[in-house]
């Protein structure tokens, strides 16, 4: 899955850190990322790339300094986390680059290129960009919230309100009756492939609770023995996705809520289909059920 970017390791911690020449930056503008173009391995630019572009753009950045540094408080760059001592940064600031062999890419089709940590990367860079960019200003009086200086939270010097990076726990249930898995595809929806039911836990309830919920709300179907599979960070959607298995406990035919879904249908094991990725927490539950195994470690 996404995150299985061994031999790397990532590292989330934060760290007040001063950028390097050869850490690496990520920007956004709009909804899309400023990556290598595609045709070649997924890659960011480098500090040192961006201060070549600032000098292009600006004139000389050691005169600049010396000038008071006025035009480098144009540009802002906050730590995000490290894969192995590869350090990377947000630019916060949502400016147009133009540097020669790297373009704006749509996060959707960043999930089609290698290698997988910087995926892994860019997903996560962008969990935390919208947490920035959607927090600027205090929810309860309107300041310009601060950022810490020890942990990754935005306080307001007014009222002391505190916020944190928000994390949307998310179900992925694959349910199965015999040799048969229900799968979906979504209504209105940029992903067009198979997939399975999906969706937010809600305030007061548990996840498996969820899992009951979403299949009575997207197929009408009732279901047993929910066993939870694994979990992973989904960051192009701001999620942490939880895989459960669960078994159908009905002889309703399904009664698909066509808001959510364009298709629910049920499929035998080995007509399941293979895409060949191997990001999702999604594509794994299929592949895993295809192979013959649904995984029967806890049942609630």
């Amino acid at each position: 899955m996404i995150q299985d970017i061994n031999p790397k390791h990532f590292y989330n911690q934060f760290h007040k850190e001063a950028i390097k020449p050869l850490d690496y930056i990520i920007s956004f503008h709009s909804n899309l990322i400023f990556a290598r173009e595609a045709g070649r391995d997924l890659d960011f630019i480098r500090y040192e790339d961006f201060f070549k572009w600032r000098e292009n753009i600006h004139g000389n950045i050691e005169t600049e300094r010396k000038a008071g540094q006025e035009r480098e408080k144009e540009f802002h760059f906050t730590y995000l986390f490290a894969i192995d001592r590869q350090k990377y940064f947000l630019l916060k600031e949502d400016v147009e680059l133009e540097i020669p062999g790297f373009v704006y890419c749509k996060m959707f089709d960043i999930r089609r290129r290698a290698p997988k940590y910087q995926v892994m990367a860019a997903s996560t860079a962008w969990h935390l960009h919208v947490w920035y960019r959607d927090n600027r200003f205090c929810g309860r009086c309107g300041e310009k919230m601060e950022e810490d200086e020890k942990e990754r939270m935005l306080r307001c010097p007014a009222c002391g309100n505190r916020v944190f990076p928000k994390v949307a726990p998310a179900v992925i249930v694959a349910v199965t009756d015999g040799n048969r898995i229900l799968m979906t595809k979504y209504a209105n929806r940029e992903y067009k492939r198979y997939a399975l039911i999906a969706g937010f836990t809600e305030i007061g309830e548990t996840v498996e609770e969820t899992v009951r919920r979403e299949v009575m709300e997207e197929v009408g179907l009732h279901v047993k023995n929910i066993r939870y599979y694994k979990s992973q960070p989904w960051g192009f959607d701001l999620n942490l996705l939880l895989g459960f298995f669960c078994e159908l406990d009905d002889t309703a035919s399904i009664h698909m809520d066509e808001g959510e879904l364009a298709l629910a249908e049920w499929m035998k094991r080995e007509d399941v289909p293979d895409y060949g990725e191997d990001l999702s927490l999604t594509h794994e539950m299929m592949r895993v059920f295809k192979e013959g195994g649904t995984d029967k470690r806890r049942i609630y």
